[in-house]
């Protein structure tokens, strides 16, 4: 027995996301963007998903978001620390062009796909062994009719598909990075013998698609001019 499917939700706009800082674990909470962003993607959920089982990672940005979208189902969201962000170790906080200051050649290995060897990075193959652990774990416990949705990030998110589509997540870069409360939607492949148990129905879905993406990453203001 497990869910039929699986939900991934990337958390709402933080003021270190308008900044282009790397957030990695740091512990910073939603701005007025991310919240209105978290309510207004949580009015759209409710009209096509019914998760019964709420997962979130234990940063403030990630519950707050969890806590909005549970609200609309009457679903109190379960902190697990395990669906946390990526450790980005002594880079978090910066820019691009700051830790590219400091660490050149890494930085450019790192955009280019590798993975960086600065002490205190956390491997992507950790990642989505964590994050795959959790997500079987609480799906293994759940009827084949229902829906498990994790609140968690872009970078670990990524690494979770890719362990749940039976890729190797330090070398496989075969979906685009999230936006904020966005969604991707994974359902159980129910053929005999099938491989990889999961297999990916949609990816970064949510309303950019019809605000625009620049509407949606800058909040209410720029969507009400737009409309």
């Amino acid at each position: 027995m497990t869910a039929g499917s699986i939900v991934l939700v990337r958390h709402g706009r933080t003021a270190y996301n308008a900044a282009m800082r790397l957030q990695g674990q740091v512990d910073i909470d939603l701005d007025e963007v991310g919240q209105w962003q978290a309510e207004t993607s949580a009015k759209v959920l409710t009209e096509i998903i019914a998760p019964t089982r709420i997962l979130t990672s234990d940063l403030n940005r990630a519950i707050a978001t969890a806590r909005t979208i549970g609200a609309c189902y009457g679903v109190e969201p379960i902190i697990d620390k395990r669906v946390r962000e990526r450790s980005f170790g002594p880079w978090e906080g910066m820019t691009g062009e700051e830790i590219s200051a400091r660490w050149p050649e890494e930085f450019a290995a790192w955009r280019g796909g590798s993975e960086p060897t600065t002490v205190g990075i956390e491997l992507k193959r950790d990642v989505a062994e964590r994050m795959c652990a959790v997500i079987l774990e609480n799906a293994a416990q759940m009827a084949d009719s229902e829906t498990l949705m994790v609140v968690s990030h872009g970078a670990a998110i990524s690494c979770a598909i890719a362990g749940l589509l039976g890729q190797d997540a330090t070398s496989w870069r075969g979906v685009a990075g999230m936006s904020n409360v966005h969604w991707s939607r994974l359902a159980r492949n129910t053929s005999p013998g099938a491989e990889p148990a999961w297999r990916l129905e949609q990816h970064n879905v949510g309303p950019s698609v019809v605000y625009g993406k620049k509407a949606w990453e800058n909040g209410p203001a720029d969507v009400f001019v737009a409309l």
